[in-house]
């Protein structure tokens, strides 16, 4: 079982932003939203351990 990590473990993180920022240009909210939710799925899916997603969904979810 692979752990969820939570230090920084990313090469070209500038570059990565300004393409996450591209992906929404020009689209609604809405369709906004959408592109989220579907990255999101890939993303899950390319993850493929469930309870690596479940810790990460968990870290992401603001505290009460």
């Amino acid at each position: 079982m692979s752990a969820l990590t939570l230090t920084p473990n990313l090469n070209g993180h500038d570059d990565l932003y300004q393409s996450l920022v591209a992906l929404h240009e020009g689209l609604s909210e809405e369709d906004s939203l959408k592109v989220w939710a579907k990255l999101a799925l890939l993303l899950a899916n390319q993850i493929g351990d469930r309870r690596v997603i479940e810790a990460a969904i968990a870290a992401a979810r603001p505290a009460a």
